[in-house]
């Protein structure tokens, strides 16, 4: 979900570089890999989670959720909400 977030927000032009981009670098800076719980845990996650209508940003935080790992992120949103979270 946040690859497919990044592409989005890089086509509304609110992104510069392209997902793979940001995701390769983090990968490389601190180590950044991909979430491997399962996805319907996520979703039965995120349908509790009411203080957001925007669909990415749910299944974002609900995968932080379910996985127990901290979440980056610059959403103020997220950041009032979720405590897993940490400003980037």
């Amino acid at each position: 979900m946040v690859e497919l977030e990044l592409e989005y927000l890089h086509e509304l032009g609110r992104l510069k570089p392209v997902a793979s981009t940001v995701l390769g670098g983090l990968s490389e800076t601190i180590g950044l890999r991909r979430c491997t719980v399962d996805f319907g845990d996520v979703v039965a996650r995120a349908r509790a989670l009411k203080w957001t209508r925007d669909p990415f940003d749910r299944l974002i935080v609900a995968s932080a959720l379910v996985a127990e790992a901290p979440l980056l992120t610059r959403d103020e949103a997220i950041l009032v909400h979720f405590k897993g979270a940490r400003a980037k």
